[in-house]
């Protein structure tokens, strides 16, 4: 049922299987992924959630130290050999670890140790790298949030939030007691409890000035510490010498455009929000003039972007929607965050050769945009694939290395778990994004969730792509040119019942129908009113034809329907194949169908494919498409990460393909193994997804694979999409 050589020979492929962007410029690409799981104590539940928070590296370059809040620890890396990172063991503490920084041979960890909102209380952890052990603790008298150090380690500034509780009052503020800032003195990584400083932060915000948040620090070379105040939308500057404030000022607000403001299931970038206050999370000095902050946003704002402020409050530069509309190009815009979009949360900043950079992280986008510090308005380098929920980042230039640590974890759900992922600087080309869009009309093309593929015909190296149901209110057939690098979305046609966007349709399965237009394949859900059927649609997305499955296969239907189709033959003589995903109630365990539909004649019939077997999670079919002798099934688990076993390419010989009668004993068809698709998976060093939902072949007898991001939805955003050589010849 296998054949080797297919296997061999099309490996050969696979180092060519990405496509970069081409770059004169030094380039981050991804070389490493750490599953935070793989740090837990001996004999703990593989299933305990995990976090990587914040993150720090030690002076070396070597070892990596992140918060974990779930696990009330703090994680530790080996990155001797950055491409393959080993677990370093944890430390547990007594409370929630916040932040940590590293201070020679010491690991400082702010730890939230209250009992509750009204309650805060919270300590500073000295942790001995060595040993792993906590050598002393100092109480610090709040619930700390950020820690940082001074340029040479001699003074810890550390944020002290007293967060409010959010289902109180919705979250309004004043919620005493107010927090406000700790400075202590360090001496050789050593805290000096008694040293303790508190900076009195009340009074200067005009939003709930009598309660400050102090949510993020971070140090200039003058000692001088920058401090956000999120939730009441301001900014100061202490001098941590002296612990006086120096300056303070509104973080003020903004007016965006060209974005999408609602969460309806199509993404539309057209509308705009007045006087959004900015609520920066994060901040960073650029020099010891100028500070970058990320504007998340927390209770009533959220800006989208950073904005680059002068000392004394100036904005020099505002990044408004741009950061946010250049990863709508790459297809990880997330759909339902539309409040505050992609949430900017994280920073970090650092000098790479001659290059200042400057690294934005977007949580709910999961991804990290590499900016270079001009002076004027920065320029975007590149963006950069992360985990799920990037929240903390540390550069290492001595090594030319890059870090984000991911804050979710989605165990419970069977979905990715948390991750530490490394990059590397270096000459070369850019490995992601593998997809990018245009605009249409003067409008972004939004993409996402795509769920099959089809050859244009005439036209090698242009195919089609769907979207799914995650986008129930835009159903769109895009086309996409893959002889660009990176592959390019240059067309979006919508699709439209009696005018208006067609509801209820999750279209999973393309094929041109010979005529311009095109069948599509919908996979029903009875929770949502979704039928199982074919549809046809001409060239301008026109719903023509709706046909829905014949009662012999109703009779046994599930959710998990054709995710699939095909045709085959010309003229009268068309027969259109669809995979089904998953056994229906009439199935044999380990056996799904691929249904036949004659349009000329409306015969329906069917053969049974032979599943793969896997130790977890079920198998079933992504994808079916016909090409010279054979139909081509994508064959897959719904397993993530390490635990992924099978994404696989197989075919079965049309001569094979001799559909039974529907109701009564259907025929097994063969199959064969062309390609296991892991490695390509694999290939931008992240951690295997789940859903391959595409393949085709083009014109020229190419095939191409793209994976389902699901629309960004507890997911990484990441849509791979790759060629992986000729098919027919091989």
């Amino acid at each position: 049922m296998k054949t080797r050589s297919l296997t061999a020979a099309l490996a050969a492929v696979l180092a060519a299987s990405v496509a970069p962007a081409a770059s004169a410029e030094p380039v981050f690409n991804r070389i490493a992924s750490f599953a935070v799981a793989d740090n837990l104590p001996d004999g703990a539940d593989v299933a305990t959630p995990t976090s990587a928070e914040i993150i720090a590296a030690t002076e070396d370059g070597n070892t990596l130290v992140y918060s974990d809040s779930p696990n009330k620890a703090i994680g530790f890396v080996d990155i001797t050999d950055a491409k393959a990172p080993k677990a370093g063991g944890s430390v547990r503490l007594e409370g929630e670890p916040t932040s940590v920084t590293v201070a020679g041979a010491k690991v400082l960890v702010a730890v939230n140790t209250r009992e509750s909102y009204t309650n805060p209380s919270g300590v500073l952890a000295q942790v001995d790298l060595a040993s792993k052990t906590v050598e002393a603790t100092c109480d610090i008298g709040g619930q700390p949030d950020s820690i940082a150090l001074n340029k040479d380690k001699t003074i810890a500034a550390i944020a002290i939030e007293n967060e409010r509780d959010e289902d109180v009052n919705d979250g309004a503020l004043p919620q005493m007691p107010a927090g406000d800032l700790v400075l202590l003195s360090v001496k050789d990584g050593v805290v000096d409890c008694g040293s303790l400083k508190r900076v009195d932060l009340t009074g200067l915000a005009e939003v709930g000035g009598e309660d400050p948040e102090p949510e993020f620090v971070s140090f200039n070379s003058l000692d001088e510490v920058a401090v956000t105040l999120q939730e009441n939308n301001h900014i100061v500057v202490v001098d941590a010498k002296t612990g006086t404030v120096k300056s303070h000022f509104s973080a003020g607000t903004i007016n965006l455009e060209g974005i999408d403001t609602k969460r309806d299931g199509a993404l539309k970038f057209t509308g705009e929000m007045k006087d959004v206050a900015r609520e920066p999370d994060a901040v960073k000095w650029l020099d010891d003039d100028r500070l970058v902050v990320a504007n998340e946003g927390d209770w009533k704002g959220g800006a989208r972007g950073f904005t680059i402020f002068d000392k004394q409050g100036k904005v020099l530069y505002e990044n408004g929607a741009a950061f946010e509309r250049e990863i709508v190009k790459i297809g990880h815009y997330p759909d339902k965050r539309n409040k505050k979009g992609i949430e900017p949360e994280g920073l970090e900043a650092a000098r790479f050769g001659e290059d200042n950079l400057f690294f934005v992280l977007a949580e709910r986008a999961s991804i990290v945009g590499v900016y270079k510090d001009t002076g004027g308005e920065p320029a975007l380098l590149q963006l950069l694939p992360s985990g799920i929920a990037p929240e903390g980042a540390v550069a290492i230039p001595a090594r030319n290395l890059f870090v984000t640590a991911n804050e979710a974890d989605l165990v419970e759900d069977g979905g990715a778990r948390s991750h530490v992922m490394i990059y590397e600087r270096g000459e070369g080309e850019a490995a992601y994004p593998q997809l990018v869009s245009t605009e249409k009309d003067g409008e972004l093309i939004g993409f996402g969730a795509l769920s099959g593929l089809a050859p244009v015909p005439g036209k090698p190296g242009f195919v089609y792509a769907v979207n799914d149901s995650f986008y129930a209110a835009q159903p769109t057939i895009f086309t996409i040119d893959a002889t660009a690098k990176p592959a390019k979305i240059v067309d979006a046609l919508r699709i439209t019942r009696n005018g208006a966007a067609a509801q209820k349709l999750d279209i999973e399965g393309i094929t041109p129908d010979g005529e311009g237009g095109f069948w599509l394949a919908n996979e029903g859900d009875a929770d949502k009113l979704y039928s199982h059927a074919i549809i046809n649609v001409n060239a301008k997305g026109e719903i023509q034809t709706e046909i829905a499955i014949p009662a012999e296969l109703r009779a046994h239907e599930k959710r998990f329907g054709f995710e699939g189709i095909t045709s085959v033959g010309e003229g009268d003589d068309t027969v259109l194949w669809m995979a089904v995903q998953r056994e229906w109630g009439d199935d044999e365990k380990g056996f799904v169908k691929l249904v036949s539909y004659k349009p000329s004649s409306k015969e329906w019939g069917a053969v049974r494919y032979p599943l793969e077997k896997t130790e977890a999670g079920w198998v079933g079919l992504s994808e079916i498409t016909a090409s010279g002798d054979y139909a081509y099934v994508i064959e897959r688990d719904n397993q993530v990460g390490q635990a992924a076993k099978l994404k696989k390419l197989f075919r079965v010989a049309l001569a094979d393909l001799k559909p039974g009668t529907l109701g009564g004993d259907l025929p097994v068809v063969k199959k064969e193994e062309v390609r296991d698709l892991i490695p390509d998976l694999k290939a931008t060093n992240g951690y295997v997804v789940d859903k391959v939902e595409g393949f085709t072949i083009d014109a020229a007898g190419n095939g191409f694979v793209v994976t389902d991001n699901d629309g960004v939805d507890d997911s990484s955003g990441e849509t791979l999409f790759f060629g992986i050589g000729p098919i027919n010849t091989m």
